[in-house]
């Protein structure tokens, strides 16, 4: 009898295809389904040609390709269709089998199939996956959690396809119960959410305060990209520059509409953070920016009639502003994480999870999107106080960020002047001096929502606990507004 399969892959799209011959590549035998089948005859008869993999026409065949355990992995669309798959692999599954779902699933619905599986002794891991069609290829980032009892029969093989670094350090590790890695995954998204931005809201700077040309652009990221700043995305900006339209000549950049899509990883981040209560501005406004690039038509007719003349051009130093705007973007991509990060902290407190930060970097530090070198600084940042409230606080990074701080200012100043938006740099600049400040204007906040709605305020001169209430004026009563946070 022929040798049973390792793993059941389901869905045969870029990801999953990849990542089959990721495994297959590594010494694992993939049985693998897609629910039109013939993407699998496709499959095993081309890129899938002479090698390990046994191609099923239905669940039913695919179960009985498998080894026991069977560990069947999906790499379908998020939402009702993983939900749709799982019912049907309930029908040929045995108790104490695996589901693993690798698409971005809302960490919400993972927590819920955890358990609803394990009620019905099936073993679930909802798993973050990030590196794109390549990473899948060659490496991702892997973030798997849900059922701690399902993880060592699936950590040799995802810990074989995963990127590899800082000697040989697998960027896969078990993150936590249920929803935690779907949730890391998320929060991951979320930053490179914000790094896009930033990288986008660089570039713009650079074209129309300085006119820089695309070659020039080019040659700006290649440099950024040898420094602090070495990263895969701007790695790959740099390269997006060198290239050239076949058709036109002009620039790949120069005919790409401004129209930017989203698949609401982003927006799951930033309204997880606002549930939390945690302060994630610049995320927000990577979704926002998206949002407001997809209204084209709408900006468009109003660039017809909204004029402004009060612009200021830049006329300093050229060399001296290229180099404001790299600090302007490394200072704004430390906040940009330092956010994520006290979101995952918030996040394990009312999850209950028992995530590792230091850990975590490192799972991002290759293969994902989001893999950069200062991840290693963030890594070594937790290891040495993994109770670190904030990023920001930490040593290294806060001399970074106060070393940067006069060009970052000056480079949201100049923006402003030249009318140029760049919404994470402010907000992420604007995060960073709330975050130093002991003291906001939130106490005026406060007495406006007391005055309007009696709903009390804490005093300086009292403990943390007590509240107060000032009637003020002669018509208002006695009685107060319960104090809580929504």
């Amino acid at each position: 009898m022929s040798k049973k399969a390792d793993m059941g892959l389901i869905g045969l799209a870029v990801m999953g295809e990849n990542l089959a011959l990721n495994m297959e590549r590594n010494g694992y035998t993939v049985a693998v389904f897609n629910r039109s089948v013939e993407k699998v005859d496709a499959f095993v008869a081309g890129r899938g040609a002479g090698k390990k993999f046994i191609g099923c026409h239905s669940l039913q065949e695919l179960a009985e390709n498998l080894e026991r355990p069977r560990r069947v992995m999906l790499m379908i669309k998020a939402g009702a269709a993983v939900d749709q798959m799982i019912g049907k692999l309930l029908e040929v599954l045995e108790e104490g089998d695996i589901i693993i779902d690798g698409g971005n699933s809302f960490f919400q619905d993972t927590i819920r199939r955890t358990k609803e599986l394990a009620q019905k002794g099936i073993r679930y891991i909802g798993t973050g996956v990030s590196g794109g069609e390549e990473g899948a290829l060659k490496g991702p980032s892997i973030m798997p959690g849900g059922n701690p009892e399902a993880w060592p029969y699936v950590k040799p093989i995802f810990q074989a396809i995963a990127a590899k670094v800082v000697g040989d350090f697998p960027c896969c590790q078990w993150v936590g119960d249920n929803g935690a890695g779907h949730y890391v995954k998320m929060v991951h998204n979320g930053i490179e959410y914000g790094d896009m931005q930033m990288i986008c809201e660089a570039y713009w700077l650079l074209k129309n305060v300085l006119g820089l040309t695309a070659p020039e652009l080019h040659q700006v990221f290649t440099q950024w990209n040898q420094g602090e700043l070495n990263s895969y995305l701007v790695e790959i900006t740099s390269e997006i520059f060198a290239k050239t339209d076949p058709d036109t000549g002009k620039p790949v950049t120069d005919i790409i509409l401004d129209v930017a899509g989203q698949k609401g990883t982003g927006k799951w981040t930033s309204q997880g953070a606002l549930d939390l209560g945690a302060p994630a501005p610049t995320v927000a406004e990577a979704v926002f920016a998206r949002c407001l690039s997809a209204i084209k038509e709408e900006r468009t007719a109003a660039a017809k009639v909204i004029h402004d003349d009060s612009t200021t051009p830049y006329q300093g130093d050229r060399q001296a502003f290229i180099d404001a705007v790299r600090q302007a973007l490394y200072a704004s991509k430390i906040c940009s994480y330092a956010q994520g990060f006290q979101l995952l902290r918030l996040a394990a407190k009312e999850y209950n999870w028992d995530l590792h930060y230091g850990e975590i970097a490192l799972l991002w530090r290759g293969g994902c999107i989001i893999r950069a070198t200062f991840l290693e600084k963030i890594h070594a940042a937790f290891q040495k106080n993994p109770a670190l409230a904030n990023l920001l606080v930490d040593d290294f990074f806060g001399q970074a960020v106060a070393s940067c701080a006069k060009a970052w200012r000056q480079v949201v100043a100049q923006a402003v002047l030249s009318g140029v938006p760049v919404p994470a740099f402010s907000s992420a600049l604007a995060y960073y001096d709330g975050y130093r400040s002991a003291c906001l204007p939130a106490n005026l906040l406060q007495a406006q929502r007391d005055y309007f709605g009696a709903h009390t305020y804490e005093r300086t001169d009292r403990p943390r606990g007590q509240f107060f209430h000032t009637e003020w004026t002669e018509d208002c009563g006695k009685t107060v507004s319960g104090t809580y946070n929504a």
